[in-house]
C-alpha cells in the first residue's frame, strides 16, 4: 500500500534558494515540491525544512562506549544512545567512526570490532533512528593496525576508510605541546609519564605507518571503499594521499595542505566544532579560514554532534553563506563523497530524510554582532517516517 506523507507551510530549504511551501513524501520518496501552503498535512508553521544531515566522521559513539577512563558500557546501549543523541541534531544518514590500532592502556582493536557489530546488529533488528554505516579510522603506527583490518575489509556496512597516524611531532599534532595538553587534559597519561609514552610511540610509527597505510589502502580499493586521509600537513603528505587513491581529505592542517589536496580533486572535511568555536582546539588551521578560501567541501560533527546544524545556521545569521550553500556541507557534499546519491538533497526523486528546525535568536556577541542563532530540531523524518 502507497504510503504519503506531506509537510506544509514550511520554508523549503533547496538547492538554490529557500521556499515557502509543502513537500509530498511517497513510499520513502520525495514526490512533490510546490509554493505555498496545503490543505493536507503537517502544518511546519513556517519553520526550515531542509536535507537530513549526512554525518561521516563523528566520534560520538567511542564516547558513549567509554564515557570515562577505563569504562566500558554495553556496546549495544552505547549504539542506541548515539544514534538517538545524532538524530536529534539532524543526521538521518550516520558513518560511525571505530578506531583500529591498540594503543597502550587501549585496547582499540578489540573494541572498535565490538562496536561495528552493534551498529549492524541494531540496524538489522530496526532498533535505529537514522541509518547507519561504519567508517573505519585506522592508526595506521600500531602494531596490530593491518591484521585488525582484516576483520572490516570485506564487510558491507564499510563505507569509508581512513588512515590516520597521531604519533606526536608531525600532522594533527606537529606541536608537541598541543599533544601533551590534550593527552594529559583527556586523562590518558600524566605529565610524568609524557616521555616514556612518546618515545615508543615515535618508534613504532617509524616501523609500521607508512607499510600499514599503503596495505589498508589497497584493500579498500579492492573492496570498492572510498579512502580519506587524515591530518594531511604538506604538498608530499597529498601526494601520497593521491597516490593512494583517496577521495578526501579529513582535517588538513595547514591552508597548503588543504589548497594542494583541492586542486587534486580532493573533497575537504573540517570540524563543525572548529566554525562554531572560532578555531581548532590542536591550534591547526582554522575552518572558518578554509570556507573563506573556499577549501571547505563537508562539515563533520567530529565530538559535537549538535555541531553541524549550529554552524550553517550560524553562518547564515553572519551572513556569511546562506542556508542552500550550507547545507551541501552538511548533506550534499558528504553524501556524494561516499556515493550516497539518493539523498542529501531537498529535491524530487531523493529520499524522504528531513529536518525541521526552527532558528532561535540569541543575542549577539563580539564575534556575532548581528546575534547568535542557535537551531532548535523539532522532529526528524527518515523516508517520509518520523523519527524524531
Amino acid at each position: 500500500m502507497t504510503q504519503e506523507t506531506v509537510l506544509s507551510n514550511a520554508c523549503l530549504v533547496l538547492g538554490e534558494q529557500n521556499l515557502r511551501g509543502s513537500v509530498l513524501i511517497r513510499d520513502g520518496v520525495i514526490a512533490g515540491i510546490s509554493a505555498g501552503p496545503s490543505a493536507a498535512g503537517e502544518d511546519l508553521d513556517g519553520d526550515y525544512l531542509l536535507p537530513g544531515l549526512v554525518e561521516l566522521h563523528t566520534d560520538h559513539l567511542e564516547y558513549h562506549a567509554s564515557p570515562r577512563p577505563g569504562v566500558q558500557w554495553d556496546p549495544l546501549a552505547a549504539v542506541l544512545a548515539s544514534d538517538a543523541q545524532l538524530a536529534a541534531a539532524g543526521a538521518t544518514t550516520v558513518l560511525d567512526a571505530v578506531r583500529i590500532g591498540s594503543e597502550p592502556g587501549r585496547p582499540a582493536t578489540k573494541s572498535g570490532r565490538s562496536l561495528a557489530d552493534a551498529v549492524e546488529q541494531a540496524a538489522g533488528a530496526g532498533l535505529l533512528r537514522a541509518d547507519h554505516a561504519i567508517h573505519v579510522r585506522c592508526e595506521v603506527s600500531t602494531e596490530d593496525c593491518l591484521d585488525a583490518f582484516g576483520q572490516f575489509a570485506a564487510d558491507p556496512h564499510v563505507r569509508l576508510v581512513s588512515v590516520m597516524d597521531h604519533t606526536p611531532g608531525q600532522r594533527q599534532f606537529a606541536d608537541v605541546e598541543a599533544f601533551r595538553r590534550y593527552y594529559i587534559g583527556k586523562g590518558r597519561i600524566s605529565e610524568s609519564e609524557f616521555d616514556a609514552y612518546v618515545a615508543p610511540m615515535r618508534e613504532r610509527s617509524a616501523r609500521y605507518a607508512d607499510r600499514h597505510r599503503r596495505a589498508i589502502a589497497k584493500l579498500a580499493a579492492e573492496h570498492g571503499v572510498p579512502l580519506a586521509t587524515h591530518d594531511d600537513a604538506t604538498t608530499e603528505h597529498v601526494a601520497e594521499s593521491v597516490e593512494l587513491g583517496a577521495r578526501i581529505s579529513e582535517f588538513p592542517t595547514t591552508v597548503l595542505s588543504a589548497r594542494t589536496a583541492a586542486e587534486r580533486g580532493q573533497q575537504i572535511v573540517s570540524g563543525a566544532p572548529n566554525l562554531v568555536r572560532g578555531g581548532s582546539q590542536s591550534g591547526n588551521v582554522a575552518a572558518a579560514e578554509l570556507l573563506s578560501l573556499g577549501l571547505l567541501h563537508i562539515l563533520s560533527s567530529d565530538y559535537v554532534p549538535s555541531s553541524p546544524l549550529q554552524a550553517v545556521f550560524q553562518l547564515a545569521a553572519d551572513d556569511v553563506l546562506g542556508l542552500p550553500a550550507g547545507v551541501q556541507l552538511t548533506s550534499g557534499n558528504p553524501a556524494r563523497a561516499v556515493g550516497l546519491d539518493d539523498r542529501g538533497e531537498l529535491a524530487v526523486g531523493k529520499r524522504g530524510d528531513l529536518v525541521r528546525a526552527r532558528a532561535h535568536q540569541v543575542p549577539g556577541d563580539e564575534r556575532h554582532p548581528r546575534g547568535r542563532c542557535v537551531p532548535v530540531v523539532r522532529s526528524v523524518y527518515r523516508q517520509g517516517t518520523r523519527v524524531c
